[in-house]
């Protein structure tokens, strides 16, 4: 039996225990939690409620520290936790759902009735928050072409319906009134910013809620703070929220919700306390005095207020999302300039806040616990491997698809990272001659004979040109920089190579797709030293080399744990990074803000055991040989930079349809 259930079975247990015994004296002891619309509060067992919260993301935490943020948040006054559950998490292959290890949520909800925190709990089944697809899981894009998501469309509800089958069955045990800590769940998310506006699509999620989870648990929206977006976001039968960030005007802010809920408890769904970021724009801070400020006057007018986000996480992997138009993903850091940064340190933010919530909530008497060590590991010399062309045995051990013109990776099942396509030159290019595309979905290096030429780029660069001789491969190495997780946009997410491609005003035709398996790439240092190069090639200009894959060795004291890190990848240009087993993320130095990759402790092994660190480096590396002695180095430092140099590419900065209140 599972930790977690059977910490579920002694509080259910424990309180039926209870209950016998005050049921002898005439007292009542059922667990409600409901909208007490008469005073314009919640109640809880009968009694006025209202919440302070923050919003914490398990996806972005690795499970190792999950208590370590619990136990912080209640540390300063906060009695409740937002949570949203990302779909694309639980059910990474369709039919089969995980609900262990990074996914194991009957665990995380356990952890936070632990520490004395009620749960709100945000069931999509689409919860943008600036992650991949909007947490809905990319293989629906092989499923339908054609399918409308966040609709009523039957092949998009058809899948809907089977995961929120599996997801209400597995929390209801978790349930307030069943002895559990989710007080409340909510239903999509911020659905009146969407176009559609399927009303049926709202109430079949609520009538699905309501089949398996009673008609006794409060169900709510989220919305943005206008009477536009509540037009279409509110559902009858359900209670419909506001999100909104920092403001002086509380009645103003708190209108739109009045207006749709005229009693009942004022409710900011998601309170601001930051703000996300995007690759080669500044780093986005939101000043402690004023979050302060406003939080107090809040408060002060008695609402439910959600800090979003309060404790900061991590995009490892492939799983950061993006915005559009245009196009622009968010970096591997979700720090949020949160009051609890994405390490778990506490914030002069976290003090300030702790400060207004200590005037409204009584503070727990547990001491704040300490930050977590950050050890600086320095200098770690990286050896070349091979080159990306030559790894292909390993990253891609089934072997390439054949088509006749170039499709999309989903259409190959394929749905993350990186695909190579390929081509033969049929005749000599000896001048330069144009390759052109549209369709590249969302970066590309371009290469001739492994010798890089250029870089295409979604909206902005769409053609490079080669030389080449007959018989020569031409490989675009595509990079899937993440799924638009908001706006009409999000129906069209495919990627790889899209449309057709020409080279000197002729279709190309006859190609080979090559997924990247980079979970495999532990593999590539057994590749033997004659199939691949000595060294990664270089542009003619020098400016650029072949992705290739780089290895180093962490030297670790052979006395102690690890302890967390940052990887500082500069002056390396841009690709992905990964420890042991581990995708710490994507690294993009030279774009920035991001400068650094946290690395929590647990990826980590102990030592005598060997730490490798592996870069799968598409852009620049600053190697020149293969013996890593000419400043082909990494440096592991105990001092986190997400507020970098930023360099973005010609495009306007106004985000022109991605609203204030887009989470």
């Amino acid at each position: 039996m599972a930790v977690s259930t059977f910490a579920s079975i002694m509080n259910s247990s424990l309180f039926i225990i209870v209950c016998v015994f005050l049921l002898g004296a005439k007292v009542s002891c059922e667990r409600t939690f409901e909208v007490g619309y008469q005073n314009d509060t919640f109640l809880k067992d009968g009694k006025p409620f209202r919440y302070v919260a923050g919003s914490f993301h398990y996806s972005r935490v690795h499970p190792y520290y999950w208590e370590d943020r619990f136990v912080k948040m209640r540390a300063a006054g906060l009695n409740a936790a937002q949570v949203y559950v990302p779909w694309n998490v639980h059910e990474k292959t369709p039919g089969v759902f995980t609900w262990d290890g990074a996914s194991d949520l009957g665990r995380f909800l356990s952890l936070a009735q632990k520490n004395d925190l009620v749960v709100l709990l945000r069931l999509g089944p689409y919860i943008c928050g600036e992650w991949e697809f909007g947490g809905l899981p990319a293989w629906l894009l092989n499923e339908n072409p054609d399918m409308f998501f966040r609709t009523s469309d039957n092949s998009y509800m058809r899948f809907v319906s089977r995961w929120y089958e599996q997801l209400l069955e597995k929390i209801k045990p978790s349930l307030y009134i069943n002895g559990g800590p989710v007080v409340m769940v909510q239903i999509e998310n911020e659905y009146g910013s969407y176009f559609a506006c399927d009303r049926a699509y709202t109430a079949s999620l609520r009538d699905k809620v309501r089949e398996i989870l009673g008609n006794d648990v409060v169900i709510y929206t989220t919305d943005g703070a206008g009477d536009g977006y509540l037009k279409c976001g509110a559902v009858p039968g359900v209670y419909a929220t506001v999100d909104f960030g920092t403001t002086l005007d509380p009645a103003a802010s708190f209108k739109a919700q009045r207006d749709y809920e005229p009693h009942g408890p004022l409710v900011n769904s998601e309170f601001y306390t930051g703000w996300l970021d995007h690759w080669g724009y500044p780093h986005s801070t939101t000043d402690r005095t004023r979050v302060a400020k406003s939080l107090d006057l809040l408060l002060a007018y008695q609402a439910n207020i959600n800090m979003y986000m309060y404790i900061g996480g991590t995009n490892f992997g492939f799983y950061n999302g993006a915005n559009s138009p245009p196009y622009q993903p968010v970096p591997t850091s979700y720090d949020y300039d949160a009051p609890i940064t994405e390490a778990g340190d506490i914030t002069e933010k976290f003090y300030a806040v702790r400060d207004i919530v200590s005037k409204y909530l009584p503070l727990p008497h547990i001491p704040i616990p300490a930050n977590t060590t950050k050890t600086a590991y320095g200098v770690v010399p990286m050896s070349f491997v091979s080159t990306v062309q030559d790894a292909l045995s390993v990253l891609c051990p089934e072997g390439p698809v054949r088509t006749a013109y170039p499709i999309p990776m989903e259409r190959i099942k394929f749905y993350f990272g990186f695909i190579l396509y390929r081509f033969i030159l049929t005749k000599d290019y000896s001048s330069p001659t144009i390759l052109y595309t549209r369709g590249i979905r969302d970066r590309a290096v371009v290469m001739v004979n492994a010798v890089p030429f250029g870089i295409l780029k979604r909206e902005f660069q769409m053609s490079v040109n080669i030389t080449g001789s007959k018989g020569q491969a031409v490989d675009i190495l595509v990079e899937n920089q993440g799924r638009i997780g908001f706006s009409t946009n999000m129906n069209f997410n495919i990627k790889g190579i899209v449309e057709n491609v020409t080279l000197g005003g002729e279709l190309v035709s006859d190609w080979w797709m090559y997924p990247l398996h980079l979970e495999n790439i532990n593999g590539t240092t057994n590749i033997p030293r004659k199939l691949t190069h000595s060294v990664a090639p270089h542009s003619s200009d020098g400016t650029m080399t072949t992705p290739s894959i780089y290895v180093g060795e962490i030297d670790m004291p052979g006395s102690t744990e690890p302890q967390d890190s940052y990887l500082d990848p500069r002056p390396w240009g841009k690709g992905q990074a990964i420890i042991n087993n581990f995708n710490l993320g994507r690294y993009w130095p030279k774009r920035g803000p991001q400068v650094t990759l946290y690395v929590p402790k647990p990826v980590f092994v102990n030592p005598p055991a060997v730490n490798r660190l592996y870069l799968f480096e598409v852009d620049s590396a600053p190697c020149f040989d293969s013996t890593g002695d000419d400043g082909c180095n990494v440096t592991f430092t105990d001092t986190a930079y997400i507020d970098g140099p930023n360099t973005p590419d010609t495009v306007s900065s106004k985000f022109e349809s991605y609203k204030l209140t887009h989470h």
